[in-house]
């Protein structure tokens, strides 16, 4: 029996002797298909056809032949999966060798009812975590603070010291699970806890394996947790990315948002392209910084939206690849594969869901978890039917990891690598999605790449003509939502729906005053006045966040500290 390299290597030398990747044979040629489908559109299609457009603006023809790929090389714009170009895929094997990363975004609350929640979903199946904070940790504020008031464990799990981070991971070894954290503004400061959390189970912080987001430009642009301003935010972010290259090697030191772009309104070109364009600020500040392109764009990865339209989403992610593996190859000069390689975790699309007959959301993530999986996601999260009426219920988060062991072992999606590759439509997509990406991303290039277009408004007001255009479109029925403009019925909920308990913010606040009695304030202090030293000048903060998270320093502290020597960002109007 061939092996499986065996039968690629004789179809790339097949293809490499095709001038055009689609070639047909010799009684069915281009010319033949081309005749042939023109004769069918004047006799076959006889009915007017009202004529479909792509969720971002492109004109959907009623019928793809091979004459719409007539100028592609399959060797050379598709290629096989896990070899560069990446568009069917960035393993060889993709989901034949392991299926994807199972996570749903969980955190609520105080650490002890996370943990409980947590421990739950992993003897459930689940295969990986993802926490979510609530809004006072992302932005830094400890929860005693008055302008945390109303907020705390509210949208996710309140996170002051490691004590809290400790409860949140009792009982689950970190050396096996890999943990996602979404959080940016104070990213350095959560992963020097979790690194600790690690120490104090005794293991390495070598050995830890997971991501933090440390996305810091969508949040100027679309979701609005920041703290401080661009210039020193990018100064936390490269100093991760040096630290983590030799401290804690397996963690991927930043995740990509292109998930809260397209959550604002971007269509499925901007998410990719003002993804990558704040990627490349990234890339430009590590290199300034003296980093090697090599030594971090390995540990790059991504957090995309899978929306609704399937066939789209799929091309959305094949274009993606390619676009990124040409951008680190030849614009910056990448020498290992692995930072070609555009690893990324999905989510389905929160916005998509709706409050009116919750149940249709079922479906929905259904297919939208059926998109990423077949677009090649390494990691997914299925959002829960009830999500757009409270936190989920355990039923609920049940039912959508449900969803993606579904797809995993029943619907036969995993049978072989990148199984809708080849598809007329799905193939002149892919091509036409990298065209209108790259357009884009050499539009933001031109302003002066992603920072000057941030400052200038350009990203912002983007996001918001076509988030109101969507809405337009709702409202004038142009799109569609089942449930919302049409095929309403009369209802009311009768879900069980989560209930948040009021007293959390007494407990976490009272807690968090006891771990202040309890802890060393001289240590503290010290600590603190060491990371300020080393913040009004050039050292990597990361070791000074590890030293005084580990004296029990809250969030809040370290975070004002920083807010006295980088000062705090102020959004621009864009009306």
């Amino acid at each position: 029996m061939l092996a499986l390299k065996d039968i690629w290597a004789a179809e790339l030398i097949i293809e490499t002797n095709r001038e055009v990747g689609f070639e047909m044979s010799n009684d069915n040629s281009i010319d033949q298909v081309r005749q042939a489908k023109r004769s069918w559109i004047e006799k076959a299609l006889k009915r007017p056809v009202e004529r479909q457009f792509s969720d971002w603006g492109h004109p959907v023809d009623a019928l793809y032949t091979p004459d719409d790929l007539a100028d592609s090389s399959y060797t050379r714009d598709i290629g096989f999966p896990g070899q560069y170009p990446f568009v069917r895929g960035v393993h060889p094997t993709m989901y034949l060798g392991r299926t994807w990363t199972m996570r749903q975004y969980s955190g609520y609350g105080t650490a002890e009812e996370t943990n409980k929640r947590y421990r739950y979903l992993l003897e459930q199946g689940q295969t990986g975590l993802s926490v979510a904070f609530d809004l006072p940790t992302q932005i830094g504020y400890d929860s005693d603070d008055p302008l945390a008031e109303g907020e705390v464990g509210k949208v996710g799990v309140a996170v002051d010291s490691l004590k809290d981070m400790e409860v949140i991971f009792e009982g689950i070894s970190l050396d096996k699970i890999s943990t996602s954290m979404t959080i940016n503004a104070p990213a350095g400061i959560l992963l020097a806890m979790y690194i600790v959390v690690a120490e104090k189970q005794g293991i390495a912080s070598e050995k830890l394996r997971g991501t933090i987001q440390n996305d810091i430009l969508k949040e100027y642009t679309a979701r609005g947790t920041y703290i401080f301003p661009p210039r020193p935010s990018l100064r936390l972010i490269t100093d991760i990315f040096e630290y983590c290259s030799k401290a804690v090697p397996l963690w991927n030191t930043i995740n990509v948002g292109g998930y809260h772009l397209r959550e604002a309104g971007c269509s499925a070109v901007q998410e990719i392209a003002f993804s990558f364009s704040n990627a490349i600020a990234y890339i430009d500040a590590g290199l300034k910084a003296g980093l090697d392109i090599d030594s971090f764009a390995p540990r790059i990865s991504w957090i995309f939206n899978t929306h609704n339209k399937i066939f789209e989403e799929v091309a959305k992610y094949r274009a993606a690849r390619k676009v990124w593996a040409e951008l680190m190859r030849d614009r910056y000069g990448a020498k290992d594969p692995k930072s070609w390689m555009l690893r990324f975790h999905t989510q389905t699309s929160g916005v998509s869901l709706t409050a009116q007959q919750p149940e249709n959301n079922l479906i929905r993530v259904a297919y939208q978890a059926l998109a990423a999986v077949l677009g090649g996601a390494q990691s997914l999260a299925a959002c829960s039917f009830d999500e757009a009426h409270a936190i989920p219920t355990e039923k609920s988060v049940r039912l959508s990891l449900r969803t993606q062991q579904i797809l995993a072992h029943e619907a036969g999606v995993t049978d072989t690598v990148d199984p809708l590759g080849g598809s007329y439509y799905v193939e002149v997509l892919t091509r036409k999605m990298e065209d209108e990406i790259k357009k884009l991303m050499a539009q933001i290039d031109d302003m002066g790449g992603a920072i000057a277009a941030i400052e200038n408004g350009f990203i912002q007001k983007e996001i918001e003509a076509r988030a109101y255009a969507i809405q337009k479109e709702i409202e004038g029925k142009k799109r569609i939502v089942v449930g919302v403009n049409e095929y309403k019925v009369a209802e009311k909920v009768d879900s069980p729906l989560f209930k948040f308990d009021p007293e959390i913010s007494r407990k976490q606040i009272q807690k968090l005053a006891d771990m202040k009695a309890s802890r060393d304030g001289r240590k503290v202090q010290e600590a603190l006045d060491a990371l300020k030293r080393a913040a009004k000048g050039e050292e990597n903060l990361m070791p000074r966040f590890v030293e005084a998270v580990r004296e029990y320093a809250t969030l809040g502290e370290i975070c004002n500290v920083l807010r006295e020597v980088f000062g705090e960002y102020h959004a621009v109007g864009t009306l």
